[in-house]
């Protein structure tokens, strides 16, 4: 049985699935192909039900809820930490409202979790990757950065002007962040649905355990980034959430959804069901 793995061409996703694609671990029969996308397009085809498992945003989750599954490993976690808007040089956080800002598209968590901070921005979708160089260009006035932009900014002249999973951090007394899960479809079945999350746990765990090798396999995909860079950037969001959201991974995903549905920022708030 054919199983496309749908994730982010990014090192911390690269880690994630290493044994899969490498031969690592035992995957019971099925064929599991590899495809790369970034997260605002893999939001956009998990609304279609393109791909058995795929990578997706927490906030699209409410979008597609009918056709997928949680899987309980495989979650991206800001612990204390996360996506930031950067400018290029720092304002009063009480005029992020009169800002232009480039997000990474309106189904990401980052984007969501902006708007919890604050709700009424003056916003233009830009890929993630181009951000920073728009905000150096002057194009806008600030950027809403995700993935390895949160250690590089700084190498690019650009100061931080608010930390949002530092700020939620604080604002819900310690716990992480929600921003990324993997997702499975549920016409798979019971069955087949847990086959294939133990053998993407399975994968995760191999990857921790034998740190070097995956890293080195992750490299390809750190876009710029030296070793260590790359390796800090994995263990921020490659962990023990990563293998199992556990019960504070749980209540936080479960506090993100509310409060965005409750200021109106999402449509319905789903049975959230963890594989």
């Amino acid at each position: 049985m054919k199983i496309h793995v749908a994730h982010s061409p990014d090192s911390d996703d690269a880690f994630m699935f290493y044994a899969l694609n490498s031969g690592k671990i035992d995957t019971k029969g099925y064929e599991f192909i590899d495809v790369l996308s970034d997260i605002e397009t893999l939001n956009r085809e998990a609304l279609k039900g393109t791909y058995e498992v795929s990578a997706i945003s927490i906030h699209a989750f409410p979008y597609v809820a009918d056709k997928y599954a949680l899987l309980s490993s495989g979650a991206s976690m800001g612990d204390n930490y996360g996506p930031m808007v950067v400018a290029r040089e720092q304002f009063d956080l009480s005029e992020l409202k009169n800002k232009k800002i480039a997000v990474p598209g309106t189904l990401t968590s980052a984007f969501l979790a902006l708007r919890l901070f604050e709700p009424n921005i003056n916003y233009v979708v830009i890929p993630f990757d181009e951000i920073i160089d728009a905000v150096k260009k002057g194009e806008v006035e600030a950027g809403l950065i995700i993935h390895e932009g949160q250690l590089t900014y700084q190498e690019e002249g650009l100061v931080c002007i608010v930390d949002l999973g530092k700020w939620w951090y604080e604002k819900t007394n310690g716990l992480p962040l929600p921003l990324g899960g993997n997702v499975i479809r549920k016409d798979l079945g019971i069955k087949v649905m847990k086959e294939i999350s133990e053998i993407l746990r399975e994968s995760i765990k191999y990857s921790l355990e034998h740190r070097e090798e995956a890293v080195e396999y992750a490299l390809k995909f750190a876009r710029g980034m030296d070793k260590s860079k790359a390796d800090k950037f994995i263990g921020m969001y490659v962990n023990d959430l990563t293998v199992d959201y556990g019960e504070r991974g749980k209540k936080a995903i479960e506090l993100f959804l509310k409060e965005a549905y409750e200021k109106g920022l999402i449509e319905k708030l789903p049975q959230i069901e963890f594989v």
